[in-house]
């Protein structure tokens, strides 16, 4: 269910050969942390024989994953001052996932994207031609280093006995999740409970689209993007249960409100897979694309699985995976091909007038 392991180089054919992350294949060794990062200035930066002069990098990032891209700014720019003995100033832009999406759009000069869902950045490259249409094939895992999931977040001790998704539309039960119609976090919690309403027996698209409406008329909230959804259960305490990724769950439960939470994992859930890619317009342009692609490729090092573990996702490599096993619980993914064949089909619902519009009829008081 989970596709642990990068792509193997195509050109591989023997027995023992292992992927490397930047189009290069060894055999028996996978490419190291140093090799890959002088691999880049081969290619990439020019030969002066001089000091480089500092650069500076725009990731603009769904928003539940800060913590994460906050630690992995910290180890990268030492790795890259190290080997190449140039500064570089990583600067941050959180929020949304699909609103940020429209905002790089709009003009926001990201040099790389590292957000909630795949579709995003095919929204970025079909309206800016800045991403190729092939951004998928540059990196192992069509361009997803970790993964994800949604689970449930609860008052501690779970008062309102929330076990699993049939519960949350129970009336008197109040929901919080993010928009999605702004929130990547939020898409994946909408397409989630869709396909846990598939699975049940004699699940239908219209039984589906009546246990989603039921669901969203529990909801007395929507905030843009996951961290809000989150500030609004925990700090505003509003709300019974919250529907949310894995990592910010864990990330609650057991760092930023242990005492008031609890986890809830249900029966069955989607597999999120977060998706980055080099804005090739926009980092050509600043002389960045060097540094842009061997930040999205430490991801992939051991290193920087070893980092998206800590932060609560969960790591394609499969030995950072055995070695974190004991954070995450084990249960039934589908994907999203699983629920409505592809990301074409499911953005659909998320449009203007689309099926969330039809369904969704906001409570008093409610923000859309």
């Amino acid at each position: 269910m989970i596709e642990p392991e990068a792509k193997r180089c195509r050109a591989s054919s023997g027995r023992g050969e292992r992927p490397s992350f930047l189009g290069l294949c060894g055999r028996g060794t996978s490419l190291t942390l140093g090799s890959w990062v002088v691999a880049v200035l081969v290619v990439a930066l020019p030969q002066t024989g001089r000091a480089q002069q500092a650069a500076s990098l725009l990731n603009v990032s769904s928003d539940a994953s800060r913590e994460f891209y906050q630690s992995v700014d910290t180890a990268f720019t030492a790795v890259w001052k190290e080997r190449t003995g140039q500064d570089v100033a990583i600067h941050e832009s959180f929020g949304g996932s699909s609103a940020q999406a429209r905002a790089v759009i709009g003009g926001l000069e990201a040099d790389v994207v590292t957000l909630a869902l795949a579709a995003d950045i095919d929204q970025i490259s079909a309206r800016t031609g800045l991403v190729p249409a092939d951004w998928q094939a540059r990196l192992p895992n069509h361009g997803s280093p970790y993964t994800s999931t949604v689970v449930f977040l609860v008052r501690r001790g779970n008062p309102k006995h929330i076990r699993d998704w049939g519960d949350l539309v129970r009336p008197g039960v109040s929901v919080i999740t993010a928009n999605p119609k702004t929130s990547g976090g939020g898409r994946w919690n909408y397409l989630a409970a869709w396909g846990y309403a598939l699975r049940l027996r004699g699940g239908t698209d219209s039984t589906a689209r009546r246990f989603v409406a039921s669901l969203y008329r529990n909801v007395p909230v929507l905030d843009a993007g996951a961290r809000g959804a989150t500030t609004t259960f925990i700090s505003r305490g509003i709300g019974d249960v919250l529907i949310t990724w894995e990592n910010e769950a864990l990330l609650a439960a057991r760092e930023r409100a242990p005492e008031v939470v609890d986890v809830v994992i249900p029966s069955v859930s989607i597999l999120a897979e977060p998706s980055v890619a080099v804005v090739d317009g926009i980092a050509t342009r600043h002389g960045t694309s060097a540094v842009a692609r061997a930040y999205l490729h430490y991801l992939y090092s051991d290193a920087g699985q070893e980092l998206a573990a800590r932060s609560f996702y969960r790591p394609r490599s499969v030995a950072i995976a055995r070695k974190y096993a004991a954070q995450f619980p084990m249960l039934t993914l589908f994907t999203i091909d699983d629920v409505l064949g592809g990301w074409p089909r499911a953005q659909a619902h998320f449009a203007d007038g689309g099926v969330f519009d039809q369904l969704y009829e906001p409570s008093e008081g409610a923000r859309p």
